[in-house]
């Protein structure tokens, strides 16, 4: 039976104070989807308000933005995501949360998704998430404790986000809180590739990492019989 992933976009398209559009970026999705989509895995997307999810970062030299912007079906999913109210979190195996400066807004901001992501936790299900999207797990719980206490992740650190000049634009800095949650970060050098594995939380810590958290998702989700199978 194909595995099943939600996919978690941001609705937020305004970039603080500043007069710039954001929202969630474009690799941080085709990139994963990609991999996704040879893993033969179903896939559903699911935003904090529903509906057309803004997107960022569509750089159509990048081979895999230019298959996904020229699919109809991928642009027609995330142009009419669900919301959360129309998700039934048992009927997926993992929930991916995409980056994008947007979801620092809503994701942590939206109850109703932690709820989801908890439940499919709770049931032997994976969490992921890159870059900023880790935003989605500062306030997931599992018995009463954060879900990041006492584990390592990757995220956006706070060198990139000085880097790119955001660090007073963006509500809270990512690494800071998650750490605040109880989490120890780990970390490559700015935009350098990292994912960190810890059961079944897969994190990466920016748009170089996506396809490596979708390939860790990948390896957990598929069972040892069928690797063997179609080797």
């Amino acid at each position: 039976m194909s595995k099943k992933v939600l996919i978690v976009l941001t609705s937020h398209d305004t970039l603080g104070n500043t007069s710039k559009e954001t929202g969630f970026y474009l690799p941080e999705v085709s990139h994963p989807v990609a991999v996704f989509d040879r893993a033969n895995f179903a896939i559903d997307y699911v935003s904090p308000k529903g509906g057309k999810a803004p997107m960022i970062g569509v750089d159509l030299s990048d081979p895999l933005n230019q298959a996904f912007v020229e699919n109809p079906e991928k642009m027609s999913q995330v142009e009419n995501t669900k919301r959360p109210d129309q998700i039934d979190p048992t009927e997926y195996d993992a929930i991916f949360y995409a980056g994008g400066h947007g979801t620092m807004w809503d994701f942590p901001n939206t109850p109703e998704l932690d709820r989801i992501a908890e439940t499919i936790y709770d049931r032997g299900g994976i969490v992921a998430a890159v870059c900023h999207g880790p935003a989605g797990l500062v306030n997931l719980k599992l018995n009463n404790q954060y879900l990041v206490a006492g584990k390592t992740v990757a995220a956006f650190t706070n060198e990139e986000e000085s880097a790119v000049e955001l660090t007073e634009v963006v509500p809270f800095l990512l690494e800071s809180t998650l750490i605040d949650r109880g989490a120890t970060i780990e970390k490559a050098a700015n935009f350098q590739e990292k994912v960190v594995v810890r059961d079944r939380l897969v994190t990466g810590q920016n748009p170089a990492s996506a396809i490596g958290v979708a390939q860790a998702m990948v390896k957990l989700l598929t069972p040892v019989s069928e690797t063997l199978a179609t080797a």
